[in-house]
């Protein structure tokens, strides 16, 4: 149940709560929707005023003689049952609740709110709120400002969607200085029905749409069916630009974990993890996310990172160029025939290689001229234009001849129309033709690499899934076997047997009781070897002076095991020490890591990154919600900063980036089959060069029991 029409586009509303009283909700809510001009007729209910603002007030909603599409409740939540009661009975089809005291104050009003929820969704009733701004469509079949924003905002193609309705007035007020429009406006509050996924669905859905705009502060349904949809509308046959802010991004980690990811992973890296997947640009400001927005407006993506900068002045050129590198842009090398163009159109002193200086008395004939030299390269796929005003400077006809080009061509152009007040007619021009356009150049360069990521999400490669056959029935008996026994933490060789089942490479480990069968153990396995202490309260190994590595003969392997059990007991008197590892010399490779802390409601979070006992320091690391197929293993290899050095950096050999990628899906599966792992660390996982595949080190399984609300249970 999606048609959430009767919410955006009622041809009736009835304001339960509507007040005579200015400055009431109620009041502004109903002066809001009348005077803003609503095309359909709105009703006021109220038992105890005679009129509100000149139209006669009703008692009660059943006292409306006519149909009525939507009806606004500004009502206490003591009355709201018996209000919703009469919203069924009279056939209602949507219902706004902008009231507060809900979920938000505690149990009571939590059970009132969940109360009205299941009453609307038996009715087949769509319910927006409660706690909420209210809703708006500004377009001019509907004209509809159902809400306690002051403003009717302009018509546009945006539609915004937030869960802070203080946060709404804020950006009304803030479009409307930039010249923005909406399609539809909306606060959601509580959620308690209609919520951001409905939301996305309808927007996708609307034809007045081009980019969707969202706040919020958290999700309740993230499951991998939330992001198959949200990839399908940020990809699918429509697609349509999502971007978001969500607030708490530097809340802390997990608390009290046990793992290298449990302690770098948070709730944050799992919202960052489901945006990623589903193709949702996340932002940190809402001047990034008016600038983005206004960057996709055009509906113009370039194909490459390889743009031309046309500017009249030096510096802020040099400024734009050096910002072109971090927003992950490239200048482009312009072809012969574009410099002789140039040349032939400007003076000796310009500058016409990338970026073009037009000079300081740049005429309009002078930037177009340059501007339709450059977009017209072959090596150009998008353009900055920027313009500094000086005594000479024609803004507005430097703004027509930009507006000229950019609409004759398909490749983005953004401009920086740089200053205020000598500016503003060039930029009111600019905005009424839907030129992006920015007080700075480096905001300018940071919505053209906006424009590069949409396109390179756009046009990703999808290669077929790998198939495996694991030996689950294997893992489960292991797994299963230590969680019957309480054993929560997962002794190396029983995970070390668990990985094999899923297809990774181990190195030959066996226990030591004490030193003698420690020395006979190195000879049987062959020099040089690792040890580690075995102990289930030591879990970080390295932290308690546990292991050795690169012992060459028995007289060290003897020493090592006396001196690893020393360490042990020193770190913590009352551990059990079980013995010694000693395990064969991995052959040497890049030191990376695989892990997994399981989320309640979102399911099992996946990360990959830079291995070894810097990952905590240096976080090199990304995530993924599982299940995770091939192709976001290879996204997820890509995106760490030391992803050069596994392809082959400056000459050395490559690494088998392929195995990687399998082994990465076979984590995914394995989480997936086994609810009771709550965490895991392979760290590190050694990968070979190109073709020698990956190699487990160490690995740490922590289990618990299944969580009921884990999104995925029911399928791991």
């Amino acid at each position: 149940m999606n048609n959430l029409d009767a919410i955006f586009s009622p041809e009736s509303v009835a304001v339960v709560g509507a007040s005579s009283k200015p400055g009431k909700v109620g009041h502004d809510i109903f002066k809001n929707i009348l005077w803003g001009g609503y095309t359909g007729t709105l009703y006021p209910v109220n038992p105890k005023a005679k009129s509100i603002l000149c139209v006669k007030a009703l008692p009660g909603l059943l006292n409306i003689e006519d149909k009525v599409d939507l009806a606004m409740l500004i009502i206490p939540p003591k009355l709201i049952i018996k209000a919703v009661e009469d919203c069924i009975k009279k056939g209602v089809k949507g219902i706004v609740v902008v009231s507060a005291g809900f979920r938000e104050v505690g149990k009571e009003g939590l059970e009132i709110e969940n109360r009205i929820a299941a009453m609307c969704r038996a009715a087949g009733i769509r319910l927006v709120g409660p706690n909420c701004l209210g809703v708006i469509n500004p377009h001019s079949s509907i004209r509809m400002n159902a809400s306690f924003a002051a403003r009717m905002p302009a018509v546009g193609n945006i539609s915004f969607i937030s869960q802070s309705g203080a946060l709404c007035t804020a950006v009304l007020d803030f479009a409307d200085d930039r010249g923005f429009g909406f399609s539809k406006f909306i606060s959601i509050g509580n959620k308690a029905d209609v919520d951001e996924f409905d939301l996305l669905r309808y927007y996708h859905n609307d034809p007045d749409t081009d980019v969707i705009m969202m706040y919020i502060e958290e999700l309740r349904l993230c499951g991998q069916e939330f992001i198959d949809e949200i990839k399908e509308i940020t990809s699918g046959n429509n697609p349509t630009p999502i971007l978001v802010i969500k607030s708490g991004k530097t809340s802390a980690g997990a608390a009290a974990a046990s793992s290298h990811t449990g302690a770098i992973a948070g709730t944050e890296a799992v919202y960052d993890a489901i945006f990623e997947e589903a193709g949702i640009i996340r932002v940190d400001t809402v001047n990034e996310l008016f600038d983005y927005a206004e960057a996709f407006i055009p509906k113009k993506i370039p194909r490459s990172n390889s743009i031309a900068i046309v500017t009249n002045a030096g510096g802020p050129g040099i400024v734009a160029t050096d910002m072109t590198e971090s927003a992950g842009l490239k200048l482009a090398k312009l072809g012969k025939e574009t410099v002789n163009a140039l040349k032939s159109h400007l003076p000796a002193t310009a500058n016409t290689h990338n970026p073009i200086d037009v000079i300081g008395d740049a005429s309009m004939e002078r930037y177009e001229k340059a501007l339709d030299a450059v977009i017209k390269d072959e090596n150009v796929d998008g353009a900055m234009v920027i313009l500094t005003p000086q005594s000479m400077t024609d803004v507005t006809g430097t703004a027509e001849a930009v507006v000229k080009i950019a609409k004759r061509t398909s490749k983005p152009v953004v401009c920086s129309f740089m200053g205020i007040f000598d500016v503003s007619a060039g930029v009111k021009i600019l905005q009424q033709h839907h030129i992006p356009t920015y007080t700075f150049p480096e905001n300018a360069a940071k919505a053209l690499g906006i424009l590069n990521t949409r396109s390179k999400w756009l046009n990703r490669q999808i290669l077929a899934q790998y198939e495996f056959k694991h030996a689950k029935e294997k893992a489960g008996e292991i797994i299963k076997g230590c969680f019957n026994r309480k054993q929560m933490y997962l002794g190396e060789l029983d995970g070390l047997e668990v990985l094999k089942s899923y297809g990774f490479t181990t190195l030959t480990t066996i226990l030591a009781k004490d030193e003698e069968e420690a020395a006979k153990t190195a000879d049987r396995i062959g020099y040089p070897v690792v040890m580690k202490i075995v102990s289930p309260q030591i879990i970080h190994k390295s932290d308690a002076g546990g292991v050795k590595v690169g012992l060459k003969n028995e007289d060290e392997a003897r020493r090592a095991f006396r001196d690893i059990v020393k360490s042990a007991n020193a770190f913590n008197p009352d551990a059990a020490i079980d013995g010694v590892l000693v395990q064969e010399m991995a052959r040497p490779g890049h030191e990376v890591i695989l892990g997994m802390n399981r989320y309640p409601v979102f399911g099992p979070l996946i990360m990959f990154g830079m291995g070894g006992i810097f990952v905590e320091i240096f976080k090199d690391v990304v995530f993924r919600i599982a299940p995770i197929g091939r192709n976001n293993a290879r996204t997820m290899v890509k995106s760490v900063k030391v992803f050069p050095m596994l392809d082959g950096f400056r000459g050395t050999p490559k690494a088998d980036i392929e195995a990687l990628q399998q082994m990465i899906v076979s984590l995914s599966d394995l989480v997936l089959d086994n609810p009771e792992i709550r965490e895991l660390d392979i760290n590190p996982l050694l990968v070979h060069e190109d073709g020698q595949g990956v190699t487990v080190a160490d690995v740490r399984i922590i289990l618990s029991e299944p969580d009921p609300e884990c999104a995925l249970a029911k399928n791991c």
